[in-house]
Formats: structure tokens, sequence, C-alpha cells
């Protein structure tokens, strides 16, 4: 039964970390110094305090000299931080980082770690107790493990068809290596386009997403956490635009791998990040969604692999930690949704999404969702996890109130009165009955809703936009009977979000006088092009995992059979044109990554619905409980949140 952990299958040594995690004991944690390779102090760190090297050289057959070595599983590691950090102090309040001249350590991939004899003996002896079905250890996660690396098994064995077989091809050809290692995937391997590469050939944090997942589901856990550990690394660069640098905690769009001359040197070079926070991107807007996607991509990595050890690291939890600030910072909002620009998300043009974004505040509470499974409770996190708490408690009662419609909605805002000013008013945001459009009255089915894409004093955006209404299903933000309703209305409104091609980014598009004056006569978002009703074929695996949480996988297997016939051939665009996305997008890049990582994570997922269970959040009927009003004394304060329990169901 014994076997090397650098031999095993990939599942079987996810399984063997997490008996490690679950089986060793409690040990305290050295200071960064004792095994950190490099040091504020070193010459290496002094000559280059911004990336962690790969040196090279060419022409030397053992070129490859790694910054940082192979570390030992047991040991827990620390980022640096301005402030040392004795042994066995977990408060989080001390740990931040500020233009760190020392980036975390990152470890190598799991082939590379050795075990103790004794340990191999242990892992051998509780991975036999596993198979002959005791596996209460960790309260029965062996047995779970088990059941999904048994199911991914199944699905590897099996034989893929020959559109399956290409899209492999292609996103294994997408890879991104830094220092020898899989980092990511650039956006596009358009090669019709190589002289206008702009920034397609780098790798983006919300397009890598669908394809960590696609190789999680295969089994290739590397590269994906090779990404998250770098990625980490650049959250801490100093970015400024004019002289102006935004708050601690942002995540780039995109980074791109450089090789660059040593030192001037004509024969040695190095690899180095380069980042782009947005500061390169048209109009300078800072991704908002990077961040959230990231917290997002960290939770699923750790519950298909069972590496929960990645999450616990102390550079992880800070991360976590930073973002989290960032998005939960005091400001003149009165609402517990977030502010942005637009552009700041996956529509990263002009097209009207500034304010409060439906797509963002999905992402937003997924993140919440995520981040308080996995921060660390003690002293120094309560503060957060109880402003966690408190702010999805407010934000799902807000998105469920404000922004959900259906026939009954519509006409009550058709019924508004205006201006009132009151505490107990019911056009809250002084919405004028004129702001329905009128194709929203026909369109509109007798069974079913959906968020609307935005809500402001006086504003409501009531295009349909897909990703936030998946979203909003995957994460538990809509209640279950919201979700059903968004599924009721693609299905009736088919030919409008599916069609020739799914699917639709957003519905209806902006046209004549409109377009004009919300995109700023935007060549590329025309209408039904692009993001202004443009068909993306890479929403399929969000659509996927949202109609197999609600039990209709069917919606997703003919949207999935729609795009199987046409993506080979088209070869693999980013986006669709006209009303039914019948022509390939007239500025589309060919071969785009997230287009075939989507369709094979849908495919996957279809085939392996368990694997959905693990992304997925159940509805947590104690958010409707935990209100603040009931915090105050002040008889002002009017509270509605029954409202909105009532359409849970149970």
């Amino acid at each position: 039964m014994a076997m090397g952990l650098s031999t095993a299958k990939p599942y079987r040594r996810r399984l063997f970390l997490l008996l490690l995690r679950c089986t060793r004991t409690a040990e305290p944690s050295p200071k960064c110094s004792h095994h950190h390779p490099l040091s504020c102090s070193s010459p290496a760190a002094a000559a280059e305090p911004t990336h962690l090297r790969c040196i090279f050289r060419p022409g030397d057959p053992n070129r490859f000299v790694p910054g940082i070595p192979d570390a030992f599983w047991g040991v827990r590691q620390f980022s640096t931080s301005v402030d040392p950090i004795s042994s066995g102090d977990k408060n989080l309040e001390r740990i931040f980082i500020q233009n760190m001249p020392v980036k975390p350590i990152v470890v190598d991939g799991v082939d590379a770690v050795p075990i103790e004899d004794e340990r191999k003996e242990e892992v051998d002896t509780v991975v036999a107790n596993a198979e002959e079905g005791k596996d209460e250890l960790c309260g029965g996660k062996v047995g779970d493990l088990y059941k999904l690396e048994g199911d991914l098994e199944v699905r590897q064995e099996k034989e893929q068809s020959e559109v399956e077989k290409e899209a492999w091809r292609l996103l294994d050809r997408a890879v991104v290596s830094y220092c020898e290692r899989p980092i990511g995937t650039v956006a596009a391997n358009d090669v019709t386009a190589a002289n206008q590469a702009l920034n397609y050939d780098q790798v983006f944090i919300r397009d890598f997403v669908p394809s960590a997942l696609a190789f999680l589901l295969k089994g290739e856990s590397e590269i994906v956490r090779n990404f998250l550990l770098h990625t980490l690394q650049l959250q801490s660069w100093e970015k400024t635009v004019d002289c102006y640098s935004p708050g601690q905690g942002l995540m780039p769009a995109s980074f791109k791998v450089r090789t660059v001359p040593l030192d001037g040197s004509n024969e040695a070079f190095e690899e180095v990040l380069d980042p782009d926070f947005g500061e390169s991107a048209i109009g300078r807007v800072a991704p908002v969604d990077s961040g959230l996607w990231w917290i997002i991509l960290l939770r699923a990595y750790g519950k298909i692999t069972g590496d929960y050890a990645l999450q616990e690291r102390v550079d992880i939890q800070t991360g976590i930690r930073l973002i989290l600030n960032l998005c939960l910072s005091d400001g003149f909002d009165m609402f517990p949704s977030l502010l942005v620009t637009d552009g700041s998300c996956m529509i990263d043009r002009r097209m009207g999404i500034h304010g409060h974004p439906l797509e963002i505040q999905a992402l937003f509470y997924s993140a919440l969702r995520c981040s308080r499974e996995m921060i660390t409770f003690n002293d120094g996190s309560k503060n957060l996890v109880r402003a966690i708490n408190n702010r999805l408690s407010a934000l799902s009662f807000h998105i469920r109130e404000y922004y959900w419609v259906d026939m009954k909605k519509i006409n009550e805002i058709y019924r508004y009165k205006t201006e009132e000013y009151s505490h107990d008013a019911i056009n809250k945001f002084n919405i004028y009955p004129e702001q329905i459009p009128s194709w929203l009255v026909e369109w509109m089915p007798d069974k079913g809703g959906y968020f609307i894409g935005n809500l402001q004093p006086a504003h409501m955006d009531f295009r349909f936009f897909s990703l936030g209404n998946f979203w909003a299903i995957v994460s538990s933000l809509a209640t279950p009977r919201q979700a059903e309703g968004i599924l009721n209305l693609i299905e009736d409104k088919w030919d409008d979000i599916v069609g020739r091609m799914p699917l639709k980014i957003c519905y209806p598009s902006l046209e004549y006088e409109e377009w004009r004056i919300i995109t700023g006569s935007d060549p590329k978002n025309t209408p039904w092009s692009y993001h202004n009703g443009g068909s993306w074929p890479t929403l399929l695996w969000q659509f996927t995992l949202a109609c197999i949480k609600m039990g209709r996988p069917e919606l997703a297997q003919r949207a999935v059979a729609v795009a199987e016939k046409r993506l080979p051939n088209d070869k693999w665009p980013e986006y669709y044109d006209t009303r039914s996305g019948r022509f390939i997008g007239k500025q589309s890049r060919l071969y785009q990554t997230w287009t075939i990582a989507g369709f094979l994570t849908a495919k996957m997922l279809l085939e392996n619905p368990a694997a959905a269970a693990v992304l997925t959040c159940d509805e947590d009927l104690e958010l409707l409980q935990g209100c603040a009003c009931s915090l105050s004394k002040n008889t002002r304060i009017k509270c509605s949140r029954l409202a909105a329990k009532s359409q849970v169901v149970v």
C-alpha cells in the first residue's frame, strides 16, 4: 500500500494532504526568519524588492535557478510584515502589507513535498482505514472527498468527444509559465491578431476562473495554487495613477510574464511579473471584481482539492482581510451595496452601470460568504467576522427587496406615488413610473422575474444582466423562489437570451439616442455587439452551475448543445453579434481562452453534478435574523425584514 507522494495520482495526493492536515498535531509556528529564503537584509531581496526572481542563462543546461526552495509541508508559511510576528501570534490586527520589500514564500508544487518515514506509515494506515469505510476522520470529509474524486476519475476515464479533445489542446496551449511553473492562461491565443495583441496576451484574474475550475475538475491543481499565491504577492505592490494610489488590498486586473536582462547583462535574464491594476486599462478603471473572484476561487480550490491548509496560511488570511477591508470601509453611501464606477467588472467599458451594478453586488455577496468560511476566527478577526455578518444580512435584504422585479412588482411601480417624505415611504428611491420601458411591459412573462441591473435614487436600470442573475442563484443571494423565477424567465425568453449562441451579456441593447448618450457613441459597443447585448459563450459555466443547483440541468444541456455545434467551427470566438447571436463579433478575438474553458467546465459539471455542489452556497436563514435595526432603541427606525424573509421557501 505504501507509495510516495510524488508518484501518487493527483487525486490521491490531495487525499494525502487532507489526511495530513486532519492528523497532524498542533505545533508552534516558527518565526519567518527561521525558514525564509529571502529577507530584507539579503542581497537578493535588496537588489530586487518587488518580485521573486527566476534567473536563467541562455545555453546553460542547468539554467533554472529558482528563488524559492522546496518547503516542508508541516511548516506553516508566514508572510513578512513590518512588525515581526512572534511565535504563535495569530492576531491578524498586527499583520499588514504596505509596499513590502519582501514577498511571501511560495510553496512549490505538492510533487516536491517530502514526507518522513513515520508520517508515510501514518498516511498509509489512515488511507487504508478510509478505504475500508472508516471515514469518521475529519467529520466524514474523507468519504466526501473520495466520492468527489471517484466521480472525477470516472469522468476522466470516459471517452471525450473530438470537440472536448480540441478544447483541452487549446486550453493547454494557453498556459503561461513563470519560473518554469504554470501560473495561469492568456486571455486569447489568436494568431490572426498577433500584431494587435493589446492586453489579450496577459493573464486576467476574472478570465482565469473558468480555466482554473476546468483544471481543478480534471485533477490538476498546481496551476491554480501557483496562480493564487503569485497574484497574492502582486496585491502588495505599489500602484499609482497620476501620483494617486488606491487603497490597500486591490488585486490586479491582469499580469504579464516578461523576460528582462539581469542587471543590464546581455547574457543573463530574469522573468518578472508585470501587473496592471487599471493604470494601463482603457479608461483607467480599477478592477473591483478581481479581488472578489480571487476569494471565490480560493474557496473552490480548497473545496475541490481538500487542501484547506492553503487557506489557513497567514499570508492568505492577510490577503483576504485586505480585500474585505477595502470593500467594507465606511463611506457616504446609505446602501449596503458597493458603489463603483463604470467599467469596473466584466463590462469594462462605459455602459451605464456606474453606481450599484448587480454583477458587483452578487460577486460581493458571494465573496463575503466564502470569506466567512475561510477566515480563521480569533480575537484579531472577530470584529471582521461581525462586520461580514452585518453586511451579508443588509445586502441580502436590499437586493431581494429592491432589485427584484416580476409582473406584480412592475405593476406596483406603475402605481407608485412620488415625492414621499417619510420614514414609512413605499417608493423609497423616488422612482418615477414613467421609467418603466415600453419593451418590458410586453417582455416580462406572467411566471418569472429577475434582478434589475442597477438601482440608485430616481433610477432603475431594467436591463437583464446575465452574470449578476446567474451568480445571485449560485451564491444564494436570490431566494429559492426568486432563483426559480429567473430560470423560468430564461426558459420563456429562450430566443432572446440564448438564441443561436448562449448567452446574452445583457438584454436588451442600448440603441439610437440612448446608445449615444450612455456609451458616448462607443464604436465597439454598438447595438447587439460586445457588452451592449452581445452573446458571450463563457457565461455557459455560470449558467450551468445555476441550473444544476436548482435541479434543472436540462436547461444548461440545451444551451451547451447549441454552443457545441458552432464554437469549434467558428474557432472559439470571444463573443457574437446581432440580436440572435448569429454573427461572430466584428472585433471578437478567436481562440478566446475563457470561451474554451467555460465550455469545458460546463460539460464537466453536467457530467458530474456532485462537483457543482461544492462551488455553490446554500440558503442561510440566519442572515435574515441578524438585523442592525434590532440593536437600536430608536423608534424612528422601521425594519421590513419580514417582507424578505417571507419569500424564502424552506
